[in-house]
């Protein structure tokens, strides 16, 4: 759910089709606090779309390579807010605190911070929680003051390196959650927003296989878990004083086949945020009577964008798809109406579809896909296709906005989305079904979906591209080894290619935390065979296959650079060694390796990047790509 990491995005369309993505932006009192060039301000809320606003710290103070703010949190009463602040070529994060008076100046900084969360406690002093991140991983808890009574201290410790933790305050700011997670596994601990310096209680020790999240109202607390048959999330509910397992009461069940998107609460509603079949619901449950109201919201709709919201009689949230920017929804709670945005109607609801197919894998399982394409389109066998797959950790594949999508639709091409087992579009189980000896699920169901497309009329092989990034490179390097022909081109960014030897090396940041997901080759002798069976780089051999752009980050924590390389350097020699068995004629297919300075694991904005993928895509499939870019010009601000 990650709720710590909330900010609110707001994506304005200027009248020459330009986008701007504003940073994180925090509603506090009478005030609105946000980003402005390279400083942290505040303006009064009727007045932050003016020019008026009071400056409260500069970030070139920090000596750092463009700097963003990437959350904020203001102190109850105001005294103080907390910024984390990031460059776009790394992961490492520094949290500052500005104290807030007629002259503000930063009272302190701390490096390495993950989450942050502001309570007050008995005294009225502003207490600080923030959480230490070190090498990728998120273990300890720690608890700050400021002023007079100035002072720093670790209170908890995550001894068990799998597993990461973060902080997050219950929308009624009543309780500080601990949250100590893995893969599959979780355990929380309540830290009272009247006595912070007291002890936490423990809600449920941790059971493995047992997730749960939290959230409070009227001294009850409302628990997201999977706990019970069908392991999918149910919303249960507990007296605050008896938190443990025992005493949850089941409270609303989801449909089969549905994805929890998010959960907000409200003082007499509670909201949940849903994916099902492929399609998104709002429910409202009135928690005074426990009705409840499902609202199918319209299918052009792919993705939410959730709003920080303290007005307690709205719930405003944000639609968008990977071609259509996002548009604002509020559900009015006195109305018990959803009303919608209105002002300008975006040309694309016309002039592009949207549909929703299936694809059957070989175990019979149903696949479904999400395909765009212009309304005009002629004879669709003859169009280019770009299909996006993931497939890992229970992530939904992205769909949120990006205009260089938009661009290729507008230009003819057809977009694919294929949400195959691994990812958790269909719920926990969907995840189970596609991961550790189950992996080879994601690939049967790509081939499928890529299989079903060119049999339904959507372009052919010769015209057919495929696109990943991180751990979605694991089912496009096994479909490149496995059925190379059912593709011309492939765009990797960032891609987890090497499987087995990173699994085997525990002095990776990330190996322990993600045995969960891949096994443990190092002890397991069934799952290091498994692991051999789909790997990329274990699976190179002379054949044909596609063309390959890869994009990776010199400092990539999370997917070595080492792994990348190795890979490209294999695949080059079995090209090479299949072009000299094949004889004269044969056109070896380029691999074209593009490493980007920087730590950072993916940088979705890179114009750099999104070009150099264009590019290839349109060289290798023989397109005219002068029209795409004089379009993309309107969106990005080169």
């Amino acid at each position: 759910m990650d709720a710590f990491e909330k900010v609110r995005t707001r994506l304005e369309t200027q009248p020459q089709e330009e986008y701007e993505i504003i940073n994180a932006e925090v509603k506090h009192g009478g005030f609105v606090y946000y980003q402005e060039g390279c400083c942290l301000v505040r303006s009064k809320d009727e007045e932050a779309d003016n020019d008026n606003y009071e400056v409260l710290f500069n970030l070139e103070e920090l000596k750092l390579e463009q700097p963003f703010i990437d959350c904020i949190r203001v102190a109850p009463d105001e005294k103080y807010v907390a910024a984390k602040i990031r460059t776009e070529d790394s992961e490492a994060s520094t949290c500052i605190v500005v104290k807030l008076s007629d002259q503000p100046v930063m009272e302190a900084s701390f490096p390495n911070v993950s989450s942050f969360e502001w309570v007050k406690d008995e005294e009225e002093e502003d207490v600080l929680f923030y959480t230490f991140q070190r090498n990728l991983r998120c273990n300890d808890v720690y608890r700050a003051t400021f002023g007079d009574n100035k002072r720093n201290e670790r209170f908890y410790t995550e001894k068990d390196p799998s597993y990461f933790v973060f902080l997050y305050l219950t929308k009624d700011s009543r309780f500080l959650t601990i949250n100590i997670m893995n893969k599959t596994t979780s355990e929380v601990w309540l830290i009272d927003g009247l006595s912070p310096w007291d002890p936490p209680v423990l809600i449920q020790k941790r059971i493995h296989g047992v997730l749960y999240y939290v959230e409070h109202r009227d001294d009850e607390l409302y628990i997201l878990t999977n706990v019970g048959e069908p392991t999918e999330f149910k919303l249960m509910r507990t007296a605050a004083d008896t938190p443990a397992i025992m005493n949850w009461d089941l409270f609303f069940t989801m449909k089969r086949n549905t994805k929890v998107v998010d959960l907000d609460m409200f003082k007499d509603h509670c909201v949940l945020f849903l994916k099902h079949s492929n399609l998104l619901y709002v429910n409202v449950i009135g928690l005074a009577d426990d009705s409840v109201r499902s609202l199918k919201l319209p299918p052009w709709a792919c993705g939410f964008i959730m709003d920080t919201n303290s007005d307690p009689k709205n719930c405003p949230f944000q639609l968008c798809s990977p071609i259509r920017p996002p548009k604002y929804y509020t559900y009015k709670f006195a109305e018990g109406k959803l009303f919608e945005e209105t002002g300008h109607e975006d040309p694309i609801t016309k002039t592009s579809r949207v549909l929703r197919l299936e694809a059957k894998s070989k175990d019979g399982k149903s696949v479904p896909m999400t395909i765009f394409h212009k309304t005009d389109s002629e004879d669709l066998q003859k169009k280019p296709l770009l299909v996006h797959v993931y497939g890992a950790y229970g992530m939904d594949l992205k769909m949120n906005f990006r205009p260089e999508r938009r661009v290729l639709v507008d230009d003819g091409w057809i977009l694919a989305y294929c949400h195959v087992r691994g990812g958790g579009e269909l719920g926990l189980q969907w995840h189970a079904d596609g991961r550790l000896t189950k992996k080879l699920n994601g690939l049967a169901d790509l081939e499928a979906c890529i299989k079903t497309l060119h049999g339904q009329g959507f372009s052919q092989p010769s015209l057919t591209t495929l696109t990943a990034f991180s751990a979605g490179g694991v089912l496009v390097g096994a479909l490149c080894n496995s059925n190379p022909e059912l593709l011309r081109a492939v765009t990797l960014e960032a891609p987890f290619l090497d499987v087995l030897n990173t699994m085997m090396d525990t002095t990776l940041p990330l190996t322990l935390e993600e045995l969960e997901e891949w096994g443990n080759p190092s002890s397991d002798e069934k799952h290091k065979n498994y692991i051999k069976r789909y790997c990329p780089y274990q699976n190179i051999k002379p054949q044909h296959y596609p063309s390959i752009h890869i994009t990776a980050y010199e400092n990539d924590e999370r997917v070595p650079l080492k792994g990348i390389v190795n890979y490209a350097e294999k695949l080059n020699e079995a090209i090479t060694e299949h072009a000299k068995n094949t004889g004269e004629g044969y056109q070896a297919p380029n691999v074209v390796l593009d490493i980007q300075p920087g730590g950072n694991h993916v940088i979705e904005d890179s114009h750099k990047k999104i070009t150099a993928q264009i590019k290839f895509l349109y060289e290798e499939l023989g397109l005219d790509s002068t029209s795409v870019f004089e379009n993309l010009k309107k969106y990005l601000k080169f």
